[in-house]
């Protein structure tokens, strides 16, 4: 209930609720762009502050490994149940984006445990960069042997390089990495110089950039008519499967709690920028609105509103 009374997550209700009733309400592409930017630049800084501090550490290492290991878990599993009830293309292009991770989601969890005095690793912004590429490649790679399958289809395979190339080079995954990097070693007195910038800052334009997410989630949720059963039970049934499975693999390998509920969220969370940018080049037989519908329209508003209380008091009560 906490949750719901934050200012950030009530002004994303409401622009669900602007989009729903058709307003003319929007934010310009440039600014929306500008606080994405922004938001992957303070986190980055903040989680670079962090380890300054804390150094790294085996137990950083663990967390890291098991980030990596979920984002090459996630998608084969997904694609392996989809597979049966969809196009192959199909469901390899909706395991990306559930493999692949939400920026936004984790960003919002961070000001979420900030406010519930919930300590978490600075090394978890590197976590997030690490999980959002795997999926992504693991798609391609379906996409050509599905491909090559089909020897009616004459479009060439799409080259893995260029794939890791676009994913890491990405401006929002290396902007958040630079930062980081810039924090770790900058440390304490880069901390009191950016203060003003990455931390007072930060509450209000998390709350912009979260209405217009509230409002582009209302346009998206129109997307999924027409679109097979087995994809809105999806949106809703697996992250949550997800989470739980984080939780518990945390808990045997003693992850720390607020680590923890940012990797359950991750788990949880589906990509609507990184995944949509390289699957509209590189799997243009599926359309995009299957995925973003998906993600943005039913997964993103069901996390920011519901998942991370949830989440968080499932993980508190299990430790």
């Amino acid at each position: 209930m906490t949750n719901l009374l934050d200012p950030s997550i009530l002004f994303f209700i409401f622009g669900i609720f602007a989009g729903l009733v058709k307003s003319n309400l929007e934010i310009p592409q440039p600014i929306s762009r500008f606080l994405s930017l922004y938001l992957l630049m303070a986190l980055g800084l903040k989680g670079g502050f962090a380890l300054n501090k804390s150094g790294f550490t085996p137990e950083i290492a663990v967390s890291l490994s098991l980030a990596i290991g979920l984002a090459l878990f996630i998608p084969l599993i997904g694609y392996n149940f989809l597979k049966r009830k969809l196009n192959p293309l199909d469901a390899a292009a909706i395991a990306a984006t559930y493999g692949s991770i939400s920026a936004v989601t984790f960003i919002t969890t961070t000001q979420a445990l900030d406010l519930a005095g919930v300590a978490y690793g600075g090394h978890m912004a590197a976590a997030m960069a690490l999980m959002e590429s795997p999926a992504i490649v693991i798609a391609i790679i379906l996409a050509n042997n599905i491909r090559r399958g089909q020897a009616e289809n004459d479009q060439a395979p799409t080259s893995i390089g260029r794939i890791l190339h676009e994913s890491f080079t990405d401006g929002g995954q290396l902007l958040l990495l630079g930062s980081l990097v810039v924090g770790l070693i900058s440390g304490e007195t880069g901390h009191k110089v950016m203060a003003p910038f990455s931390i007072d800052l930060f509450k209000g334009l998390l709350a912009f950039f979260l209405l217009d997410m509230g409002l582009l989630a209302a346009q998206n949720i129109g997307e999924l008519k027409g679109k097979p059963s087995v994809t809105l039970l999806y949106a809703v049934i697996a992250p949550p499967i997800h989470a739980l499975v984080t939780l518990i693999v945390c808990h045997w390998v003693q992850i720390p709690l607020g680590d923890t509920i940012l990797l359950m969220l991750l788990a949880a969370s589906a990509s609507y920028i990184a995944v949509p940018a390289v699957l509209r080049h590189a799997m243009p037989e599926v359309n995009p609105a299957l995925y973003m519908g998906m993600s943005l329209g039913i997964t993103f508003p069901i996390n920011i509103i519901l998942g991370i209380p949830l989440y968080s008091w499932i993980a508190t009560y299990f430790y």
